[in-house]
């Protein structure tokens, strides 16, 4: 079944972010379910949940992630998660919820270029070079 954009409302936002920073389960989820209720009441085109600082999913939060994605399609819209942890994202590619809601991980920051040998003429780290006459 594919989602009619003419026929769904219209979208109230174009971009919703969520994080979570703690743990998705069971016992959390009732709170995060009227949190995701009232982010899908907004009408958005996207939504993106920020997994970076989150500690643990079970099944139940897969389920959670699975029910907003297909409320989202249905509109012709789009849930993401974004950032999970290594543990993560094995508990999300065992459950395969990667074949459903895209998973992505943001480009991070370039690392600085590494120290080089320092020239005779430049102080290395503190220390000073003294030339002694001769």
């Amino acid at each position: 079944m594919t989602a009619d954009p003419q026929s769904s409302p219209e979208c109230g936002v174009p971009l919703v972010e969520v994080e979570i920073t703690e743990e998705l389960d069971l016992a959390r989820l009732p709170e995060v379910a009227v949190v995701l209720d009232r982010v899908l009441a907004l009408h958005p085109r996207a939504v993106t949940i920020d997994l970076a600082e989150c500690r643990h999913v079970d099944a139940a939060a897969i389920a959670l992630l699975l029910d907003v994605h297909r409320r989202m399609a249905r509109r012709g819209a789009t849930l993401t998660l974004r950032d999970p942890n290594p543990r993560i994202r094995r508990i999300l590619d065992t459950a395969r919820l990667g074949e459903t809601v895209p998973i992505v991980h943001p480009p991070r920051p370039p690392r600085p270029p590494a120290p080089s040998e320092p020239s005779p003429d430049v102080p290395a780290r503190g220390r000073a070079r003294v030339a002694t006459p001769r």
